[in-house]
């Protein structure tokens, strides 16, 4: 099974890989249309992504240094280090993105936009069409791997499809004499780029500080419960390193029960848990019933 997760994690990396050829590409394209026709909103959307260029570099490097196995002063692995790695990006998309808005606003009030060419808009909606093909890749490979990061990813390049569409809409309507629009459309693009750091980082912070879906926890403690032999659950803990989820948990058992026959239920309870939730690793504690407090 762990050497399974590896191999996810090498998979994973494809996904990155996909991302950051595309981004660097229709970065590149939006910021030349962008300065040649001068649309704000499309300079602004090459703009975000350059910042997915970043995003997705460090969900690579994440990938990698996850693979790497434990050692001496990392016990545990490095399974944290793709998470670590999407936190920072988020501070670096958070920048562009306020920066974005920033200059969308100082732009209405120097009161000096123009109508740009309609290849601005053409240009959002065929970049657009594309990252719609790249979240379809990322968002299959994602469910292949049971990727967590990758999975992030593909939501990504969800929104920057949506973005990107956006973007058009308002070229498009600043033709009916509204140039403005277009301004417009460029602090919505960046007021996305920011919701989309904060996501991440909400996301990111989440794990790290070892926060965990309590839905997901009435799931272990119901496959627990249904272990013959477990009379109840007294302790049912989780946590997250990086796509894994370790658990620590004290179940109680008759106290008449031999030894071997609650280390049995006990191995049970650990197989059961990681067959049905693909648990990484599962801590199981026993307690006979008379020793658990009234």
């Amino acid at each position: 099974m762990i050497q399974e997760k590896y191999m996810n994690l090498k998979r994973g990396e494809r996904g990155a890989i996909v991302s950051i050829i595309a981004y660097l590409c229709l970065s590149s394209l939006k910021l030349y249309i962008g300065f040649l026709t001068g649309s704000q909103a499309l300079k602004a959307d090459g703009l975000n992504n350059t910042t997915d260029i970043i995003a997705s570099l460090a969900v690579l490097i994440g990938l990698r240094v996850s693979q790497r196995p434990p050692d001496s002063d990392h016990l545990y692995g490095h399974w944290k280090s793709e998470t670590i790695a999407s936190l920072v990006a988020s501070f670096i998309m958070m920048a562009v993105g306020l920066q974005v808005m920033f200059d969308g606003v100082t732009s209405i009030f120097k009161g000096n936009e123009e109508t740009p060419d309609l290849i601005a808009a053409w240009t959002g909606l065929v970049c657009a069409a594309i990252m719609f093909l790249i979240y379809s890749y990322n968002k299959n490979l994602a469910e292949r791997t049971k990727s967590l990061s990758v999975m992030a990813a593909a939501k990504d390049n969800l929104s920057d499809a949506w973005v990107g569409i956006g973007t058009s809409v308002g070229i498009f309507g600043s033709q009916l004499n509204l140039p403005w629009l277009d301004t417009l459309a460029a602090i919505f693009v960046g007021f996305l780029i920011c919701k989309t750091a904060w996501d991440i980082f909400r996301e990111s912070s989440y794990n790290l500080s070892d926060g965990f879906d309590e839905n997901k926890i009435k799931d272990f403690q119901e496959t627990v419960l249904s272990i013959n032999g477990v009379e109840s659950v007294q302790k049912l803990k989780a946590r997250n390193y990086g796509n894994n989820v370790v658990v620590d948990l004290v179940i109680i058992v008759d106290p008449y029960s031999a030894l071997k026959d609650a280390h049995d239920i006990s191995t049970q309870v650990e197989q059961a848990l990681i067959t049905k939730h693909r648990i990484y690793e599962v801590n199981v504690h026993f307690e006979p019933k008379s020793n658990v407090p009234e």
